[in-house]
């Protein structure tokens, strides 16, 4: 039987709507970390207790990664464009929403509804790349979803900072999400326009696994609810959820594996699993966000309680990091075909050294000066950090079919959500035990970002690992597959329509 692969759009427009997609992922990242230094202005402004605050926190990090495999899978099966629009329609109503809110638990629950569809349109940027590009062009436009997902995090505490001192501390939290209206907006009717459709073939489309989506959203559940509630819940009660969400999660692998023999779809193809650099980068990726978005979360807390900085220039202390991880996402976006795993090796070298640097700078230079004292080594560990995001993803989900992008999209995101609540709890206990205890700040904030340090090099000696693997048994490609420097088959018989 003969197969038509899928041809791409034309250059300009594949280019000008990857730009939507990284639009869209950008401003639902941010809001991962731009709500940080907005909780005083929440608790001035709204009257929101410490409870309330945390669930806008932790409630988007919670639905995000409770989303986000589900909706690749939906998106893999009815259309990465509609499923996309959707997610960003549902997005931006619900800042508007969140910004509008009257009270703290209306708020929370606009939160949780603005989080579920963040992870609606974060998978679908990873199948789009996936059949919009081939080859080197695929290479590079992970390497920009890479800089984004970096660049996003890092970039959200000095976003936070600007809206509330240009608006107010008793406004300026509705400003944080307020700011994703026009923003969202121009992105969907963009969107509309420039989005590819890409048809499924009557014969390839498949039923969702519902009883999956249960056994999986309960597993991610039970890990991520007492991570995210790590300070609110105080008994040691809430690890016996842990348990639990082993059982989950090892029943949802014997489901998924049930549903293969049977010729069935499943909601995440355990297959992915059997590629070395899925496996790898997905383990990476998921240790090196519990070390790295960690630091901006105590950081900026320690700057703001401890030192006495405001809002905005507790967020001008990382943008060092955050400038430098968008140039070292660029140049790691076109180096990573040339280095592959090396690349991402001296990348979280990068961000330990700067980290380490940082814990020196606040014990030489208390008070008021640290911020300037700190500018250095967040800049070392800016360009680690674009040198370890950008590549790992462009290698992780490179050799990943066309027809699974979506699900494997989600499975690498959910592991950063996870990762990210696993080390917040983790640093933040490490840094409020101190706190609580001895009441030194300064030997808090360093033992916490040690911690972050830890976790960071888990994240190095797993890409070490593989990275000496590769030279003993190089990984061999899948049929209809090649690296980054080849075309992908999977797509076969898929066909693209542009626009709308």
């Amino acid at each position: 039987m003969t197969t038509v692969q899928a041809r791409p759009a034309p250059d300009d427009r594949r280019w000008k709507a990857l730009a939507v997609c990284l639009t869209a992922g950008f401003i639902s990242l941010l809001d991962t970390s731009i709500v940080n230094v907005a909780l005083p202005s929440m608790e001035r402004g709204l009257g929101a207790s410490e409870a309330a605050q945390s669930w806008v926190v932790s409630g988007y990090a919670l639905t995000f990664g409770l989303a986000l495999v589900p909706a690749g899978r939906l998106g893999d099966m009815h259309g990465r464009r509609r499923a996309f629009l959707f997610g960003l329609a549902v997005f931006t109503l619900a800042s508007a929403a969140c910004g509008l809110a009257p009270g703290p638990s209306s708020l929370v629950v606009f939160r949780l509804i603005q989080g579920t569809a963040a992870g609606m349109v974060a998978p679908q940027t990873s199948g789009l790349i996936q059949q919009m590009f081939q080859g080197a062009e695929r290479a590079k436009a992970f390497g920009l979803l890479g800089s984004v997902i970096g660049i996003s995090t890092a970039v959200g505490p000095l976003a936070g900072g600007l809206l509330i001192d240009a608006v107010g501390t008793d406004d300026g939290w509705r400003w944080v999400f307020f700011v994703n209206l026009p923003i969202g907006v121009a992105a969907f009717a963009a969107g509309l326009r420039l989005l590819p459709r890409f048809p499924v073939p009557a014969a390839k489309r498949e039923t969702f696994d519902l009883f999956g989506v249960l056994l999986l959203g309960s597993g991610v559940l039970a890990l991520m609810l007492p991570l995210v509630q790590e300070q609110q819940w105080t008994g040691r009660e809430k690890w016996a959820l842990f348990p639990v969400a082993a059982l989950l999660l090892a029943a949802f692998w014997s489901w998924e594996r049930r549903q293969g023999r049977l010729g069935r779809a499943p909601l995440v193809d355990l297959g992915l699993f059997s590629l070395r650099s899925f496996t790898l980068g997905a383990l990476i990726s998921l240790t090196y966000f519990a070390g790295f978005t960690t630091v901006f979360f105590v950081y900026t807390l320690f700057l703001q309680n401890t030192v006495g900085y405001s809002a905005l220039a507790a967020g001008l202390t990382v943008l060092p990091f955050a400038a430098a991880s968008a140039i070292g996402a660029a140049a790691g976006g076109r180096l990573v075909v040339r280095y592959g795993r090396k690349l991402v090796v001296i990348g979280l070298s990068g961000v330990a050294l700067g980290l380490l640097g940082v814990i020196v700078a606040v014990e030489l230079v208390p008070g008021r000066g640290v911020g300037w004292a700190t500018a250095l080594p967040m800049l070392v560990g800016g360009i680690g950090s674009g040198l370890t995001v950008s590549p790992n993803t462009t290698l992780t989900l490179t050799r990943v079919p066309v027809r699974r992008a979506g699900a494997a999209g989600g499975v690498l995101q959910t592991g950063q959500r996870v990762g990210s609540a696993a080390g917040i709890a983790v640093v933040g206990a490490v840094y409020f035990a101190h706190l609580a205890h001895q009441g030194h700040s300064t030997t808090a904030i360093q033992l916490g970002l040690l911690t972050a340090v830890g976790l960071i090099m888990i994240a190095l000696v797993l890409a070490v690992a593989d990275l000496r693997e590769r030279h003993v048994h190089p990984e061999p490609e899948r049929a209809g597959e090649r690296g980054p420097s080849g075309a992908e088959g999977d797509g076969a018989g898929e066909t693209v329509r542009s626009g709308s």
